[in-house]
């Protein structure tokens, strides 16, 4: 991906909800989604912008700039020396060790990338990298679901789900039959019946760790938000 930057003495127009022209030694700048920010010398905020247009097309020599979104149109035109250049973008993030490719990996929100081979991994609600590396070479994350679990960036290397079924499946009974909880992914990992789908009883495996067991007999866990039952709607003393 990159962004292209536009500096130089250029007119600018803009027409829709905020009509002005204006002219300057201004600095535009084309994301990768097609958004437009115009700025000038004074403060933050852009003197004209237009956020993910429908249409963008921008020419050479001279220069000119049409972009476009309903009734919104926003012009650029070289009114003087102007210099266009292109400039490689990656996502940003915070830094949480090397790629096996020896690029630099970042966290952004539930995924991390690295910055040179682009290879990205997701991480589960909850998880945190560390510092420790897998035989593969990439870094490890720790995620509680019933037991606190150290996994490798790479699901090949073994998923959660692979890690959460080893320890806690057919681990309790379900309440409301003779059957015992399966762990299974439906979207998020579940403790659902056997006997599905006899029995349509399951549970969301919460973000936290086994703390003993609830009044009703399932286990009770310790999350970020406090002690609660492995059943959400659980109205148990313990629950």
């Amino acid at each position: 991906m990159s962004i292209r930057t536009i500096a130089g003495d250029c007119l600018v127009r803009f027409e829709g909800r905020r009509e002005r022209t204006v002219r300057g030694r201004i600095l535009a700048i084309t994301k990768p989604d097609n958004t437009v920010l115009v700025h000038d010398v004074d403060g933050y905020q852009p003197v004209a912008w237009l956020t993910r247009p429908e249409n963008l097309s921008i020419t050479r020599d001279p220069l000119w700039l049409l972009a476009s979104d309903g009734d919104q149109t926003l012009r650029i035109e070289a009114t003087g020396d102007v210099a266009v250049a292109e400039h490689d973008v990656t996502e940003a993030g915070t830094p949480v060790g090397a790629c096996r490719c020896d690029g630099p990996l970042v966290r952004t929100g539930d995924n991390v990338v690295c910055l040179d081979c682009e290879a990205r991994f997701g991480l589960p609600d909850g998880a945190s990298v560390t510092d420790s590396a897998c035989a593969c070479g990439l870094p490890t994350f720790t995620v509680d679901r019933g037991e606190r679990f150290e996994l490798c960036l790479d699901y090949e290397c073994g998923s959660l789900l692979e890690a959460v079924r080893a320890r806690f499946d057919r681990e309790w009974d379900c309440p409301n039959c003779a059957g015992e909880l399966r762990i299974r992914r439906r979207g998020g990992l579940i403790a659902g019946c056997e006997r599905y789908p006899d029995c349509e009883t399951g549970f969301v495996v919460p973000k936290g760790t086994v703390d003993g067991t609830c009044a009703c007999g399932l286990p009770a866990f310790e999350t970020p938000s406090g002690r609660r039952c492995l059943d959400s709607g659980c109205a148990a003393p313990d629950g």
